[in-house]
Formats: C-alpha cells, sequence, structure tokens
C-alpha cells in the first residue's frame, strides 16, 4: 500500500461523498490507496454515508468509535490500522482539498522529510478564528523550535515510521511536530496549500480549545524533560523553597535566642515557615511523581463499536 489517507470526522454527513469524490480524483496517479474514515461518534448520519462509500469503493474504510472520544484519539486508531508506507491527515468538512497531498508527498520524498505540514496561508474562516490562531502558532514555534506557521493544520503527510513512533491522546494532535521532534523526527518542512471556506454544517472551532492547547502545550514540554525524574524537578523546587525558609527561620532563631527579639509582630517569621511547609509539599509531589513512573499501567483503549475493510491486529 502506498499511501493511506485517514479522516477523522465527527457529525459531517454532507461532506463524506463528496470528499470520497475528491480523493478518487486527486489521487488517482498513484499505485494504492486506502481512505479510512474514522468516526468519531458522530450523533448524526456519518456512519451511514461512511458504510456507502465503502459500498461503492473498495479502498474505502470505515473506523465507528463508541462515542466521541476527540480528533487526537481518532487519528490514533487511524494510524494503527493505516497499512500505507506514507500517511496523509485531512479533516472531513472540505476545507482541507486532497489535491495538494500528491505535490506534499513529492516533496516529502524528494527532500527526504519526515513530515510536511500544510500552511493555510490564506483562510477562509472569520476573524475570532484566524487571529487567535496566529498567536496561537507563533507561541507554539518559540517555544518548540519547530519554524511552522500553521501547527494545526489538519493535513500532513508522514512517514509510516513517523506515525508508528507517536501516540496521540488528549488533544495533541495540534503538536504532532513537536512529538515526531521529540523522536529525533526532525526533517520538517511547510507547504502552503489551499483553503476553502466551510460549504456545510457548523466549525467545531471554540476559544476555549486555544487555553487548552496552551496548557498541552506546557504538558508536553514539562513531561519532555522530566516524565522519566519528576523529582529533578519537584524536588529543586521544594529544596529552594526549604532553604530559603530554612534561612528566615534560622535568622528569627538567632534573633529570639541572643538578642531577645519578639517575634510576635514579625511578618517574617510567617513568611519563612510558609516557604517551608509549602517546599515539604512539593517536596512530596516529587516523590509521588516518582512512585507513579514506576508503575506500568495499561493504557486506556477506545472502544471501536464497528469497522469495515478494517484487518484485526
Amino acid at each position: 500500500m502506498e499511501l493511506s489517507v485517514i479522516v477523522p470526522l465527527y457529525n459531517e454527513q454532507q461532506s463524506i461523498m463528496e470528499l470520497t469524490d475528491r480523493v478518487k480524483e486527486a489521487l488517482a496517479d498513484l499505485s494504492s490507496i486506502e481512505l479510512i474514515f474514522v468516526d468519531d461518534g458522530s450523533s448524526d448520519q456519518s456512519w451511514t454515508e461512511v458504510k456507502k462509500a465503502t459500498r461503492q469503493c473498495s479502498w474505502v474504510k470505515g473506523i465507528q468509535l463508541k462515542r466521541n472520544y476527540g480528533k487526537s484519539t481518532a487519528l490514533q486508531v487511524g494510524f494503527e490500522k493505516a497499512r500505507g508506507r506514507y500517511i496523509a491527515t485531512m479533516d472531513a468538512d472540505l476545507q482541507d482539498d486532497p489535491f495538494e497531498i500528491p505535490a506534499m508527498l513529492q516533496q516529502l520524498k524528494e527532500r527526504q522529510l519526515d513530515l510536511v505540514s500544510g500552511w493555510k496561508k490564506t483562510r477562509h474562516d472569520p476573524v475570532t478564528k484566524t487571529i487567535p490562531s496566529r498567536f496561537f502558532n507563533r507561541v507554539t514555534s518559540l517555544f518548540t523550535g519547530i519554524d511552522l506557521n500553521d501547527f494545526n493544520c489538519g493535513l500532513k503527510v508522514y512517514r509510516r515510521e513517523v506515525i508508528e513512533h507517536i501516540h496521540l491522546y488528549g488533544e495533541l494532535h495540534r503538536y504532532i511536530p513537536f512529538l515526531a521532534k521529540l523522536e529525533g523526527y526532525d526533517r520538517i518542512e511547510e507547504k502552503v496549500v489551499k483553503h476553502h471556506a466551510r460549504k456545510y454544517g457548523e466549525t467545531k472551532f471554540g476559544l476555549s480549545r486555544f487555553m487548552h492547547g496552551f496548557l498541552d502545550l506546557l504538558t508536553l514540554l514539562f513531561v519532555n524533560r522530566y516524565l522519566q525524574r519528576p523529582m529533578h524537578f519537584f524536588g529543586t523546587l521544594g529544596f529552594l523553597f526549604l532553604f530559603i525558609g530554612g534561612i528566615i527561620n534560622g535568622y528569627l532563631t538567632i534573633e529570639k535566642l541572643f538578642f531577645g527579639a519578639n517575634l510576635d509582630d514579625r511578618p517574617l517569621l510567617l513568611f519563612g515557615v510558609m516557604l517551608m511547609v509549602l517546599g515539604a509539599q512539593i517536596f512530596s509531589i516529587g516523590f509521588l511523581g516518582e512512585l507513579i513512573q514506576k508503575r506500568n499501567e495499561k493504557q486506556q483503549r477506545p472502544n471501536i463499536k464497528e469497522s469495515i475493510g478494517i484487518k484485526r491486529s
């Protein structure tokens, strides 16, 4: 299988057949492809449309999740079931253009890249979506050290080994380039792609996703540095607070014992005690982190309700 195209979807019943036709036309020159729709617990007739597409085209496959897990989990399920040497992802709302995939795939091969990410340079979205997105992308580029203009573009092409070494959960789909870089796949480039206005349905966008996005970024930065050694972070911070609190309380103790100072009205005493208590608590968090790190808990697997054309692994 040369290329697998993974399309996560949620309540996009009107787009599925049209998207299937577009993909078929756009990728007609490739030797072998598969199109995998991952229905993330849609409440409309999306799965009915997916089944219709699978009946009309043998290379179309479908996976229906039992409930709505989120885009990251839907993508991860698609990654695990894909059989292509190369993997492409795109959204189901017809805003991503499948005719961009062949050029992105060619760029990936010719320049021996690990990942090519789309850049919606000209966007057909409301200002309430584009301005926060630009700010989000600038901050993400600064903190991750990856020079991309559009981290959140759903249109991406990967080598297979990249998706085999990353694991998506929560809302980490925004940071796939960063996750790839953490695993050593740092040959990443961007390509300007066409972006179409939404044709059907309503956007799933909400302002809360940017707050969630920044929290996910902080989580990734922290986990990358301290997942295997949480005590290095919490222990250092806890020791610093204990040390400063100890100096303050030691100074006040000397004043009390040798100079008879009255400490009843000294806010510095409360500050020193607070630092020592806080330091001890942070130190304890470090110990708990170490204990949790030593445990090997089985990850919860998404519940697949039905699949079509997918071989059991």
